[in-house]
């Protein structure tokens, strides 16, 4: 069992609540079970005491977090439960259900970015995780303050969520460490059998329906708002908490420096605003001195913020998503896009869009450079692309992709672009096997004439 750490040096209780995004006033415990505002509709935030906070100074801050990073103490080895005071201070240490989630690679991706004129640039592995993306992260907190709740006699039959794979497989990994009963409500056929097969394994009760992400997302509302069941999506802004830590990570990974840009794949868009949110917060109790520049990657086929973004955020209209290689993002109403656009228009964000043939030339292409992409990193490194033939993105900056996923989840999609069979796909980096009879002079030949075509 791993080491047991002191509560962090610091007097006093830190407190963080619930409060709408639009400014209504009142605020609510992070144990009631809501999700939208009673008086008005829209999202919630979790906003954080920040005059308690600010009693310390930045330095105090950057050492008690450098000290617990990625060490052997409960519950302050996990990236997200070594800022508890900035994440959620409202779980006891011992309802917290972690599996040391965050302190994922910080790659830099110096082949890559010597290719394209941008030699500052760094890949944030987040799929380097337990279930394999960036989704533990917010869902150790969620499922967390589940068990709080339960061991404070709340009455909670079981968590449920929405999915196109990735939140599906933390959920059930996370409600699997603490044993609280977990439900999945999954678009049929429209998830790769390695993310299909997660919720399976850890026990979850898995429901493939016959509709899209945003048919399972209204069923899924229904079904929690009628039975008392816990909503696990992302409009559940404690998800949005753990996700912010990606932004705290990834700058005390640069010794506590801005990168420049932050490129994020949106299709439900919390992501957008959970990185503006940990950067704000850094900002705000005076950790980093400036914000970085955010650029939100969408599917061409999936793609209601880019078509509004043109609009200069003017209006917003859903659409029927079309299928897309990054299923994750096929979303045509995303539930956050309120909290996405009042990001972006604080980052001077800006937001692109990648079609089939982009993103997985782009995924193939960042493979060939030691990079393993998922279709959804495919889709920001399109639009890194993009921005840097734009001259949007200037060789001396410095730019983070967020790679949201393991590419080993997806082996359909790497195996269906080697052999050229992906509708609408021409691509430009196949690899496929030479199959020769076990013959010393045909493996030499054809070892030699591989070597020669990689030289020429």
């Amino acid at each position: 069992m791993p080491a047991v750490a002191a509560e962090a040096p610091v007097e006093g209780a830190y407190h963080a609540w619930f409060q709408c995004i639009a400014g209504c006033a009142e605020h609510y415990s992070l144990q009631d079970i809501l999700y939208r505002c009673p008086r008005c509709g829209n999202l919630l935030e979790v906003c954080h005491d920040l005059e308690r906070l600010r009693q310390h100074p930045a330095a105090y801050w950057k050492q008690l977090f450098d000290s617990r990073f990625l060490r052997n103490q409960w519950p302050y080895g996990s990236s997200v439960w070594g800022k508890k005071e900035m994440v959620c201070p409202e779980v006891d240490n011992a309802n917290i259900v972690s599996t040391f989630e965050g302190g994922t690679n910080l790659f830099w991706a110096e082949r890559l970015g010597r290719d394209i004129g941008v030699p500052d640039l760094w890949i944030k592995q987040c799929g380097n995780s337990h279930t394999g993306s960036f989704k533990d992260l917010g869902m150790t907190v969620l499922v967390s303050m589940v068990r709080q709740m339960i061991a404070n006699g709340k009455n909670i039959p079981a968590v449920a969520c929405a999915s196109t794979g990735d939140t599906s497989a933390a959920l059930a990994a996370y409600c699997a460490v603490a044993d609280i009963p977990a439900i999945v409500f999954l678009p049929r056929d429209k998830v790769s059998l390695a993310q299909l097969i997660q919720p399976i394994a850890h026990g979850a009760l898995t429901l493939s329906l016959d509709t899209d992400f945003d048919g399972c997302m209204q069923l899924v509302q229904d079904v929690c708002a009628r039975n008392n069941i816990y909503l696990a999506n992302s409009m559940n802004s404690l998800r949005i908490e753990g996700q912010k830590t990606i932004s705290i990570e990834l700058v005390q990974q640069f010794d506590w420096e801005v990168p420049d840009w932050v490129i994020i794949p949106g299709g439900n868009l919390g992501n957008v605003s959970a990185l503006g949110g940990g950067f704000l917060l850094l900002r705000d109790l005076g950790l980093i001195s400036k914000l970085p520049r955010i650029a939100c990657a969408q599917a061409q086929r999936a793609n209601p913020l880019y078509e509004s973004y043109r609009t200069g955020f003017r209006t917003f209209r859903p659409m029927q998503a079309q299928s897309t290689l990054a299923s994750a993002i096929q979303i045509g109403n995303p539930v956050s896009i309120t909290k996405a656009i009042r990001t972006l228009q604080t980052f001077e964000g800006v937001v692109e869009q990648a079609s089939e043939d982009e993103l997985a030339n782009a995924a193939a292409r960042g493979d060939r450079t030691g990079l393993f992409n998922c279709p959804h990193t495919g889709v920001a490194l399109a639009v890194l692309f993009k921005l840097v033939e734009q001259g949007e993105i200037r060789p001396h900056q410095r730019v983070v992709v967020i790679s949201t996923a393991n590419g080993l989840k997806f082996p359909e999609f790497k195996i269906k672009y080697h052999e050229a069979q992906l509708a609408d796909v021409m691509p430009h980096y196949t690899n496929t096997p030479i199959h020769l009879p076990p013959d010393y002079t045909q493996v030499r030949d054809a070892i030699f004439r591989a070597l020669d075509q990689r030289r020429a």
